[in-house]
């Protein structure tokens, strides 16, 4: 696999950085500096849905295309949205444990945390006065649990390993009546399956209890860094669904939570304040804030099947998307009884590994020209700057390694053994001979600090 192409042909497009709207709030435009220093976050979609080991919220619209169903083999679509809506009743994740999911990230060199609080399906995975289709159901088995609020839950356990928060949540909801209202049959698309113009009462409806989920949100459950709005169809050019997000992100801001990041995923505007490629890499550096959400595995939601990428491919990824100034957002997908699969805890437990010696180079860092060129991407802080040379299965460095840098270097340093090295430096180029640098002990890629 192409250690420079890893991710290709993302699910949907992304806002171009020439159509970026800087917030007007400094408190938020300096949360959004410091998030960029992240670099790092556990992305989970995870709800009852899970246990049918399908697509998260996607086989329910028969508009989406034949890929959403393509894993529904046991019986028709009718019969299984009947049963995907029905499986809060058996959903009892009895090994969750949000206090180890936290560790453990944390461990493994995670710096945030963004959760689906609520997917297209419309489930509300936190505790909410606006439906019983919620997690807090008395009726469903999982909500006498300790942790029977699971945002709740995990909001507070990464909170107090020391891992931002961020908000996942669906602006549609395919559950609602006011938005897929069953007077008008079955929803041709993604979107409000009426003409609000006609309908307005049940449109206000829609908006007024999709304001109430996002205060509860940015009320009931602390500090949240980012709510990451998902559903970017859901904007006043597309049919009039207007949700009037200025509204009640102005009163959000104005009251709990003055710092606010908003992500309005696709629609751009003053608030998407982080531009979000899906299952993507931008092949360029891109000087806006941005973050690709990409998957552990092949799926956003869990399957029985998924096949888990490797360590060295992770962290190929990683050094792809921090060079090129983005942050990563890894998306694992938890099993229905609240452990994660095996080889995505082995890919990221060695993504952690790694970390531990190269976290230097990535955390708070900043792009730098060439960002990537013959082989080595670059990073920077200070007067530091950080090349990475990544490998592919085996380990194997040139016999010689270039780096272009901008001022004058005084010392370079392998960061796997802190081991100096002899370089030449004629112009902006840097030579090191690599035949003094041992690879034992090497993976997935070795990073060198080069020093002003």
């Amino acid at each position: 696999m192409d250690k420079k192409k890893m991710i290709v042909n993302g699910v949907h497009g992304f806002t171009e950085e020439e159509a970026y709207v800087t917030p007007r709030e400094k408190e938020v435009r300096d949360h959004i500096k410091w998030f960029q220093g992240l670099k790092l976050g556990f992305m989970v979609h995870w709800s009852p849905g899970s246990q049918m080991g399908t697509y998260e919220s996607w086989p329910l619209c028969d508009s989406a295309g034949k890929w959403s169903q393509e894993d529904i083999f046991w019986t028709d679509t009718e019969t299984f949205k009947k049963e995907y809506e029905e499986t809060p009743g058996t959903f009892k994740p009895v090994k969750f444990r949000p206090d180890l999911w936290a560790k453990w990230a944390r461990e493994c060199g995670f710096k945030y945390f963004l959760c689906t609080t609520k997917h297209h399906d419309g489930f509300c995975m936190f505790d909410t006065k606006t439906t019983d289709y919620k997690i807090t159901n008395p009726e469903y088995p999982f909500s006498s649990h300790r942790y029977g609020d699971i945002i709740g839950a995990l909001f507070e356990a990464f909170r107090r390993e020391g891992l931002g928060i961020s908000a996942y949540f669906s602006k549609p909801d395919w559950h609602d009546d006011n938005y897929w209202h069953r007077a008008f049959g079955p929803a041709g698309s993604t979107s409000v399956n009426y003409d609000i113009k006609e309908h307005p009462e049940l449109w206000e409806a829609f908006v007024k209890t999709t304001h109430t989920q996002m205060e509860e949100l940015c009320t009931n459950y602390g500090k949240i860094d980012a709510l990451w709005l998902d559903g970017g169809w859901v904007r006043p050019d597309n049919r009039g669904q207007d949700i009037r997000l200025g509204e009640i992100i102005g009163k959000i801001r104005s009251t709990t939570q003055p710092h606010l990041i908003v992500v309005d995923r696709t629609v751009g505007g003053e608030f998407e304040n982080i531009v979000t490629p899906e299952q993507e890499i931008p092949d360029h550096a891109i000087q806006v804030p941005w973050e690709s959400c990409v998957t552990a595995g092949n799926y956003f939601s869990f399957h029985y099947d998924d096949q888990a990428k490797s360590g060295r491919e992770l962290v190929s990824i990683l050094i792809d998307v921090v060079s090129k100034g983005g942050n990563l957002a890894l998306n694992l997908t938890p099993r229905p009884d609240g452990m994660f699969p095996a080889g995505q805890v082995k890919a990221v437990t060695d993504l952690g590994l790694w970390l531990s010696v190269h976290g230097e180079g990535i955390y708070e860092t900043g792009i730098c020209s060439p960002y990537q060129k013959d082989e080595i991407c670059y990073t920077k802080k200070g007067k530091l700057t950080y090349g990475f040379y990544r490998y592919e299965d085996i380990p194997k460095l040139p016999e010689t390694l270039s780096f272009t840098v901008e001022g004058d270097i005084r010392s370079v340093y392998l960061m796997r053994r802190m081991q100096p090295l002899k370089f030449r430096q004629k112009g902006n180029q840097i030579t090191v001979n690599t035949r003094e640098i041992s690879l034992a002990g090497a993976m997935f890629a070795d990073g060198f600090i080069l020093s002003e």
